[in-house]
């Protein structure tokens, strides 16, 4: 079974940047989506972005798209989120999540994957 450690949060000023990483242990990614996904106190788990893998597809939620790019290590089994011009509303906890053998119309609902790291908090102070 795999387990996902995601790393890189912190707490930053709106503008400045973080690098999330989503290391895979135990084996490695399997085909299917990797996404990212954050959650607000009080608030449903939202699409941030996602990647195809095996392949280098990216997709992205609208309120990231521009300042979010979503990236792999094939050879590491890490998928990254570069995050610029981070905003107060970024605020959340970000999980990296697996959908083993997932098709493109599934990547975008945290329901379909089946692995989920433990997250990591990222605070944006205006």
């Amino acid at each position: 079974q795999v387990r996902l450690v995601e790393s890189g949060g912190g707490l930053v000023q709106a503008g400045d940047s973080l690098r999330l990483s989503c290391a895979a242990s135990g084996r490695t990614f399997r085909n299917g989506n990797i996404g990212w996904f954050r959650q607000a106190p009080g608030k449903e788990r939202e699409f941030v972005a996602a990647i195809r893998w095996p392949g280098r597809h990216t997709y992205y939620a609208d309120s990231v798209k521009g300042r979010f790019t979503i990236s792999r290590d094939t050879a590491k089994d890490t998928v990254y989120l570069q995050m610029n011009s981070l905003k107060p509303d970024d605020t959340a906890v970000y999980y990296c999540g697996e959908d083993p053998g997932g098709i493109l119309s599934s990547l975008w609902n945290h329901r379909n994957y089946d692995y989920w790291g433990q997250g990591t908090q990222v605070t944006v102070s205006s």
